[in-house]
């Protein structure tokens, strides 16, 4: 079976899909080191939830994240879910450190918008250190994505769960609608993982590119890469964001969901 079609079917059924391999030693290297100085500079007073380190809007913090956001490898398996018009709906970085608490079980998108049928977003999980239960790494619930249900439910034992094992480079691609977790982290250093997350083009972004993007960046962003920033006709078009979107409900193309 070819590697697009194994990963489409994966993502039928389990709800997500493993890739190996994705990044090459040297890429991963200069993106953590990369990550760690954007955490320096702007991260430490970030927090999630209290359960990880969190720098937000990586593609304002520095051109060599470009190339991940529609990286050949993983794009194609968006684009068979999502549609080809799908954006980025936010690239951040989530570093699970020593101690850190571990998360609740959870899906990414609210009750309102869960669609067993035609999910509305995916999540991307790019690992730049190895990830094993011992440093907390991604937990998720294989099937929950048809649940019909943001999380378990109150009492609800999760006895079924998923957790990665996988070299630095491996990117895990899931449903948004699956019901994932971080674990906690016991060893004595940082993990470090980007999460980009995209979304069908009707829905607006999680965190806006457009706010801080340096506009002397602009040049060095591909076409593609625009179209998923919804940059394709600049930055400074006024509420670029959600403009195409904005306009096409005026239109009457869209219809509130």
């Amino acid at each position: 079976m070819e590697s697009l079609e194994q990963a489409l079917l994966e993502m039928e059924v389990y709800g997500f899909t493993l890739l190996e391999e994705v990044l090459n030693p040297e890429e991963v290297s200069h993106l953590r080191e990369c990550l760690i100085r954007c955490y320096e500079r702007t991260g430490h007073e970030q927090n999630f939830m209290g359960t990880a380190g969190h720098v937000t809007n990586l593609p304002t913090q520095d051109p060599l994240f470009f190339p991940l956001l529609d990286h050949p490898k993983i794009l194609p398996i968006l684009e068979a879910i999502l549609g080809k018009n799908l954006i980025l709906g936010s690239l951040n970085a989530r570093i699970a450190r020593p101690a850190d608490d571990e998360q609740g079980f959870h899906t990414d998108i609210g009750a309102e918008l869960l669609n067993p049928a035609s999910p509305v977003m995916c999540n991307t999980v790019w690992m730049l250190d190895d990830f094993s239960p011992r440093n907390g790494s991604t937990r998720i619930v294989p099937g929950s994505h048809k649940s019909g249900l943001a999380g378990p439910p109150e009492g609800f034992a999760v006895q079924h769960v998923f957790q990665v094992t996988a070299k630095a480079g491996s990117v895990l691609v899931f449903n948004g609608q699956c019901w994932h977790a971080g674990g906690n982290n016991q060893t004595e250093v940082n993990r470090h993982a980007l999460f980009g997350h995209y979304r069908k083009s009707s829905l607006i972004f999680q965190v806006d590119p457009h706010d801080g993007f340096p506009a002397e960046w602009y040049d060095l962003l591909s076409q593609r890469q625009r179209e998923l920033l919804r940059m394709e006709n600049g930055i400074g078009v006024p509420h670029a964001a959600d403009y195409h979107m904005r306009q096409s409900f005026a239109r009457g193309k869209l219809k509130p969901s």
